[in-house]
């Protein structure tokens, strides 16, 4: 199976494994998503409930066409053709098990515009007095242009800038719990964005369901031990 959900950040907590140690886990509330449309190898979901006067008339109408109500967060997600769905149907937390693999996509959390050493971990300069390069971002490229004129700058260079606010993925979250009566699911690890924030939940790409292995088939009888006759 190659499906997803859509959800929402609630926070991260900790669990006990059996073992007594201790997992932090994040928090979410997936689905029930509604499927509003299937393509060939695509299908777009909405999660949650929206106001028809907070609804543009094209949406709207779309809506109307396929008898739902309108979706808060829609987003498209891979799956597999042998996975039957239809439009109209609901989708549920139950269609991950615990110890499935899982990867999270959201958007991080804006941090603003920062510096170098904060956006990306410089170390910085001396902080003496007069040093004159406590956070400065050092140098840049060449003057090949002459004084003042920079033309050989590296694509990509690091610079100060707009820091989170972006497009993230997590991959191989292993699921914890299942809680299908509240539309809950415990991954292990955190996840992009704040709380509140929606998410796209898919079937990890590298990763599937942990296989439990089985025990070597045991010899018996002292006459099949390597080594004796």
């Amino acid at each position: 199976m190659k499906l997803g959900l859509l959800g929402k950040k609630i926070g991260m907590t900790q669990i006990f494994s059996e073992e007594g140690s201790y997992v932090p886990v994040t928090v979410i509330e997936a689905g029930p998503c509604t499927v509003l449309n299937v393509s060939e190898k695509k299908v777009k979901l909405g999660f949650g409930e929206k106001k028809e006067k907070n609804v543009l008339k094209p949406q709207l109408g779309f809506y109307k066409k396929i008898n739902q109500k309108p979706s808060v967060f829609v987003r498209e997600i891979p799956f597999e053709a042998n996975d039957k769905v239809i439009v109209g149907q609901q989708l549920t937390v139950d269609i991950f098990k615990e110890k499935d693999f899982v990867d999270i996509a959201g958007t991080s959390i804006g941090r603003g515009f920062q510096g170098v050493v904060k956006r990306h971990h410089f170390k910085g300069g001396p902080g003496g007095h007069g040093s004159m390069f406590h956070r400065a971002p050092g140098g840049i490229g060449s003057t090949a242009g002459g004084a003042g004129c920079r033309k050989n700058v590296p694509k990509g260079k690091r610079f100060p800038g707009h820091m989170g606010n972006e497009r993230k993925t997590i991959q191989s979250l292993e699921v914890i719990k299942v809680f299908k009566e509240k539309n809950l699911l415990l991954v292990k690890g955190a996840v992009p964005g704040c709380r509140n924030g929606y998410l796209e939940i898919k079937t990890a790409k590298k990763r599937g369901p942990v296989q439990q292995s089985t025990p070597a088939p045991q010899m018996s009888g002292a006459g099949n031990a390597p080594g004796k006759k």
